[in-house]
């Protein structure tokens, strides 16, 4: 976990007693490829940062060629139905690895109580209502400015082997095509 400390750290120190108070509540999540951790209509419990593997969040639908992707997170990211999580109502997406995937988790109950016995606490809420926040900014700045071309580029500039994890209907709901404009989008890139 010491790499969950060297993330945080990146950004802000944690005194040692406050990082063995945090840790301690975190616990380790090993999930297989396609594994939907968290279900619509659940109440999200926990915000995770991500060892390894990647997430998918999307809304489900009656027929599956119907859903809609509107996210993704990596390794070293934190994932959460954040809303569901901060409201404590149920959710209305479904949160979904897309490669075998190790989370490092903690509970509602504990981060309020980190929350409250730490220095700590509330930068780590902070953190990871910032990087939230960011991710759906840019993502609506991204689907209101970009061209799906744009964004498909954006998707994979940064990390481009993850295009062989993320299944082609996920990139082609993600940037808002479908999946023959898609295909046209991939031929004129190469």
């Amino acid at each position: 976990m010491e790499f969950i400390r060297e993330h945080i750290e990146a950004i802000s120190r944690i005194s040692d007693t406050d990082w063995e108070y945090f840790s301690s509540r975190l616990v380790q999540r090993d999930l297989k490829k396609r594994t939907v951790f968290l279900k619509l209509n659940e109440i999200e419990n926990h915000i995770s940062f991500i060892a390894n593997g990647v997430v998918r969040l999307y809304i489900p639908k009656e027929f599956k060629e119907k859903e809609v992707t509107f996210g993704f997170s990596f390794q070293n990211q934190f994932i959460s139905a954040y809303d569901s999580f901060l409201m404590r109502k149920p959710s209305i997406y479904e949160l979904e690895t897309l490669s075998e995937t190790t989370l490092y988790s903690i509970s509602y109950s504990d981060l309020q109580d980190v929350y409250a016995h730490t220095e700590f606490g509330n930068l780590i809420g902070r953190l990871t209502a910032e990087r939230l926040f960011m991710l759906k900014s840019r993502r609506e700045q991204s689907l209101l400015n970009e061209t799906a071309e744009q964004r498909y580029f954006n998707l994979f500039k940064q990390r481009p082997e993850l295009i062989s994890v993320i299944p082609l209907k996920y990139v082609s709901s993600y940037i808002g095509v479908t999946p023959q404009a898609l295909s046209r989008i991939r031929k004129r890139i190469t």
